[in-house]
């Protein structure tokens, strides 16, 4: 647990629906253990998308499309997501929510591996990243992922503080759970600490990292 629980459960109070297919998608795939973001996070997400009015936005990890779909709703109308999925039984799902949406012009899913896929796509082309997929490779995938964003691109990574477990010992975290979590305390280091890259990391939801690429001035 990152925030009160209380505080959690009245921020959710605060929220209103999200339409009935968006509120069915969420329903169901809390019922069926599909990691999907937090009712906060999809708040936060709704809220950077419509402030920044991307054209071109990367989605890694689709699950069942819940995320890509909240994009939709606040994204400029213009604006195209491609989003990644590996794992075979969640693509047709998700396709499936994109027709129902009637969003299916607007998002691209492509299947199969990020490691393979990351690399044919153009570079500099996308201004929006949200990378919510398998966390131990986000450290792997991020020189791949900058070189797809522009300068004033925004990376958005979900999942960073792994429920308050990143600030303990990796001998207090359970031994099946101790890669991912080095993996991540290295992958936040290198956000904070990467030339080009500022970012913010925010203690909402499973925690969110906020970055923007931009280029260094020379004094």
């Amino acid at each position: 647990m990152i925030v009160n629980d209380r505080i959690t459960d009245y921020l959710h109070s605060l929220e209103s629906s999200q339409g009935v297919l968006l509120d069915t998608i969420e329903k169901a795939a809390l019922d069926g253990r599909v990691p999907i973001i937090r009712r906060e996070t999809a708040s936060l997400l709704r809220t950077l998308v419509a402030a920044l009015k991307p054209s071109q936005i990367l989605e890694i990890g689709t699950a069942v499309g819940y995320s890509a779909l909240l994009m939709c709703q606040t994204m400029p109308r213009a604006c195209h997501i491609t989003t990644i999925e590996k794992y075979e039984k969640r693509i047709p799902v998700a396709r499936e929510n994109f027709k129902k949406a009637g969003e299916e012009s607007r998002i691209t899913l492509l299947e199969g591996d990020a490691d393979q896929l990351l690399g044919q796509l153009e570079e500099g082309r996308f201004d929006l990243v949200f990378m919510d997929a398998a966390k131990g490779q986000y450290l792997h995938w991020l020189p791949m992922i900058l070189e797809l964003m522009p300068e004033g691109g925004v990376l958005i990574s979900d999942n960073v503080l792994q429920d308050g477990d990143i600030v303990e010992s990796r001998f207090a975290v359970e031994r099946r759970n101790r890669t991912i979590h080095s993996r991540m305390r290295r992958y936040l280091y290198e956000l904070k600490h990467r030339k080009g890259l500022e970012t913010a990391i925010i203690p909402i939801g499973d925690g969110v990292a906020v970055s923007t690429k931009y280029t260094e001035r020379v004094e």
